[in-house]
């Protein structure tokens, strides 16, 4: 198969789309090397969870779970939940590298209607990547009721930091997804529609940014290698360094 090319069982061009832009993204430094004496790569993990994706919550959160057990053979990595709901309620956790408290700490999340938060998690993130340096950020939502400009000026300098955005979008909000794919390409991130038809898809994908955070290339393409499918295309697509 041509390196250039995505094999043609994908067939949601979303994810086409989203295999390209990762695989372009500047290479993560491997665990190991990271600085001051960081032993695991470092992802923020961001959900929305106000009334709007209640519907759909126990499957996403199974799904998004799905990523924490990618790292486990690849280097580990550390991961920070953080999520916003109903009346101004932001709450992030510790870095954690246990996947059962991961998942533990995700399950005990649900949703309470609100308005969406995405600026303040991306403020966050870059208050936390000038205390020690984050690898990568995903965020998962479905829509967005906020000043996009400030959305994307926070976008932005995450992208100054080297921190790249993964947004993950559930449903079809056209007004979202122009914000979602701002945030990705300011960020110098990538973009993908969440759906029930891609699930199977998306897992692959999320599992392979999290093998990325974790230890860089090197970690993905042994990722890549046990898990086929879109992540091995993945791996294939990635250029030398």
């Amino acid at each position: 198969m041509s390196k250039k090319t995505l094999s043609t069982k994908t067939s949601n061009p979303s994810v086409n789309a989203f295999l390209e832009k990762v695989a372009t993204t500047k290479a993560i430094k491997p665990a190991s090397t990271c600085p001051r004496g960081t032993k695991r790569g470092r992802l923020l993990f961001a959900m929305d969870a106000t009334a709007s994706r209640e519907p759909s919550w126990d499957n996403a959160c199974q799904l998004q779970g799905e990523m924490f057990s990618a790292s486990d053979a690849l280097g580990g990595l550390e991961v920070q939940l953080c999520h916003f709901r109903g009346y101004n309620e932001f709450v992030h956790s510790n870095w954690l590298n246990d996947t059962n408290t991961l998942r533990n700490t995700m399950s005990s999340v649900s949703c309470l209607g609100g308005h969406t938060q995405i600026e303040r998690v991306l403020r966050h993130a870059i208050k936390e990547t000038k205390q020690s340096r984050i690898h990568a950020m995903v965020y998962v939502g479905d829509c967005c009721e906020e000043n996009v400009d400030d959305i994307c000026g926070a976008a932005g300098q995450l992208g100054v930091l080297g921190v790249p955005i993964f947004v993950f979008q559930e449903g079809v909000n056209p007004h979202a997804q122009q914000v979602f794919l701002h945030m990705a390409t300011l960020s110098q991130g990538a973009y993908c529609h969440f759906d029930a038809d891609s699930a199977q898809q998306l897992r692959d994908l999320m599992g392979a940014v999290a093998a990325y955070a974790a230890g860089g290339r090197k970690a993905l393409e042994q990722y890549g290698q046990k898990q086929g499918g879109n992540a091995l295309q993945l791996t294939q697509q990635l250029p030398n360094r």
